[in-house]
């Protein structure tokens, strides 16, 4: 595998972490994309030394700034010929945190999580066309079940600009962000069909958090996590389904699809009326997920807003 290149984002710490250095032991090439210069170089010395792969590059990237993101993608196709694996690991998920704007303009949770990938993607496509075998992978949430609530939609008038809102959250952004970033993948799949491109995604229904994720925290959430991760299985379990679903022959033409933890296909839900015992058995079981990810409108709007913030960089 070491002619195959890989990009992970958000590869120091978490699943990240361990997604890259399960590529790194299996050959591949493959390049941490992140944003701390300093504690990345740490880890990237600790999965050459883990790995024996010598093949492991650390490049720094920002996927909130459009600029970073741009400079990322110019150096990357400078230094290497081909994309074969795009990994969009990275995330924004400081809850209990104040509102914040990126450099863009754009609202931070939704900028990192959404319009980075978006950019990203598009600026290494013709890269990844290069490819006999090209996925882009993005990591979900379960998060999104919020949406198996009909009343729960994006709220698009909130994604940009100073806030208004004093019950602004974190936690509400983020699940709209996973939502929206569930679009994506879809629309991506449509898209890049022709090209030979697989899109997929991986429903994360937990894994133990990092002590430097957790310290971004409030206080509040810091001990929720910290409890939650007790019950959470260890960052490898999920590294691992990074792996196949990026690798596998299994999955080799398979594009368009959200999987669950066990690697199973997950469904749209039906919509139909479950009583309160079904729709409990919904939320909490892995089979299925908020129809409104298929919301054609919804997605448009997502991909729109997208691509009318990116603009100046993909013409």
């Amino acid at each position: 595998m070491h002619d195959r290149v890989v990009i992970i984002t958000g590869a120091r710490s978490g699943i990240g972490k361990a997604a890259a250095l399960r590529f790194a032991t299996e050959g591949y090439t493959v390049v941490m994309a992140c944003r701390n210069m300093e504690v990345s170089k740490k880890v990237q010395d600790e999965i050459i030394a883990t790995s024996k792969n010598e093949n492991v590059d650390l490049m720094e990237l920002d996927v909130s700034s459009f600029k970073s993101i741009d400079h990322f993608c110019d150096k990357f196709k400078k230094r290497y010929e081909k994309l074969d694996i795009l990994i969009h690991n990275a995330a924004y998920v400081e809850h209990g945190a104040k509102h914040r704007l990126s450099i863009d303009g754009i609202e931070l949770t939704f900028a990192t999580n959404v319009v980075g990938p978006y950019l990203m993607t598009h600026l290494l496509l013709n890269h990844l066309k290069k490819s006999d075998d090209a996925r882009i992978f993005h990591a979900g949430s379960n998060i999104i079940k919020h949406f198996f609530d009909p009343k729960k939609k994006i709220e698009f008038e909130t994604l940009q600009g100073e806030n208004k809102d004093p019950k602004f959250s974190v936690y509400n952004m983020y699940r709209q962000s996973k939502i929206a970033f569930m679009m994506l993948t879809f629309k991506m799949a449509d898209e890049f069909k022709n090209e030979g491109i697989k899109v997929n995604a991986l429903q994360i229904n937990g894994a133990k958090l990092s002590k430097e994720t957790l310290n971004k925290f409030t206080l509040r959430w810091r001990i929720i996590g910290r409890i939650q991760s007790i019950f959470l299985r260890p960052t490898e379990y999920m590294a691992n389904n990074y792996y196949d679903i990026c690798t596998s022959d299994k999955f080799k033409e398979t594009t368009g699809k959200l999987f669950n933890d066990k690697l199973e296909m997950m469904e749209t839900a039906t919509g139909e009326t479950l009583g309160f015992i079904g729709e409990i058995k919904q939320v909490v079981g892995t089979s299925v997920y908020p129809a409104y990810a298929d919301d054609k409108i919804t997605k448009e709007k997502v991909w729109d807003f997208c691509d009318r913030w990116t603009e100046k960089y993909t013409s």
